[in-house]
């Protein structure tokens, strides 16, 4: 019902089935699907979420510039990933290894990443410099935008993770019961920090995607894309608790989390009113949840 219900106000959006909205549209879910793909990961490992990941993609983003204008983009690619891989995988061990709390770690993670770019950029954006090549990474494959394309590589990664390795085995298990899985003789910290991992590298293909889209990056790039990626997940139908959860279905969340906030551009809502949608989305699936 209440996909019909906004499939039907879609149709009656002024625009909505456009060209350029649709491109626009698949460009847009493709930043935050990514990180959803990674936050998906996280939850199902009975660690809620983490508000750290937005930032790790605006990092990603000024790292690959950074890089590609000192090696290029071969260089840039492995220090975006690198950058954003760690980054989100210490979280995981102290997560993991010491029980830290995620949502605490996260927020730590936040001020570090910030007070870092600080350090580094005094607060500037940075620019590709002219003859990078990166030009290869923007265009169309087979007439869909490539970040869209990156984000259907990265869901079918997440899936087959889940779905299709004893690593998604475990995953699941720890969220469904912590004491279980090591009872079982699961690694729980190793899991949780490959949980991290991997949430840390589809982020970090997120903000390589962001740079290369707008020519240039800062820690703003990255803002509210986890907030996004958690209604996402939750409105794909992981279960916040952990133990359940899809890659496919979370990219579902993020289609439909993208189309309620292009319905509501194309009929003049500012931003602060697709952010209270959004949330208003979220709170109403964590109620049913419940």
């Amino acid at each position: 019902t209440v996909v019909a219900l906004l499939i039907a106000t879609c149709v009656a959006t002024p625009g909505f089935f456009s060209l350029p909205n649709i491109l626009s549209l698949l460009t847009t879910v493709s930043f935050m699907g990514c990180v959803a793909a990674g936050m998906t990961l996280i939850t199902i490992s009975g660690n809620i979420m983490s508000f750290s990941l937005g930032a790790t993609a605006g990092a990603a983003a000024m790292a690959f510039i950074v890089a590609v204008n000192f090696g290029g983009v071969g260089i840039g690619l492995v220090a975006a990933l690198a950058v954003a891989g760690v980054v989100s995988a210490a979280q995981g061990f102290a997560v993991g290894w010491v029980r830290a709390n995620p949502i605490i770690v996260s927020i730590a993670t936040v001020a570090l990443i910030y007070g870092a770019a600080e350090i580094f950029t005094k607060h500037s954006s940075v620019y590709f410099s002219p003859g990078t090549g990166i030009e290869i990474l923007r265009g169309k494959l087979g007439g869909l935008p490539l970040e869209f394309v990156v984000l259907l590589c990265v869901t079918a990664a997440g899936q087959f993770i889940l779905s299709l390795t004893r690593f998604g085995r475990n995953l699941h298990m720890i969220g469904s019961s912590f004491r279980a899985a090591e009872a079982a003789g699961v690694k729980t910290w190793r899991t949780v920090t490959g949980a991290y991992l991997w949430a840390g590298l589809f982020t970090g293909l997120a903000g390589i995607m962001l740079a290369v889209r707008y020519d240039g990056a800062n820690m703003d790039y990255g803002a509210g894309y986890d907030y996004d990626a958690i209604a996402a997940v939750l409105v794909g139908g992981t279960l916040i608790k952990g133990g359940q959860g899809s890659a496919l279905r979370t990219l579902t969340g993020a289609m439909i989390i993208a189309m309620v906030q292009a319905m509501l551009l194309l009929r003049g809502f500012q931003q602060e009113w697709q952010y209270l949608f959004t949330g208003l989305i979220v709170l109403a699936v964590i109620m049913l949840h419940t």
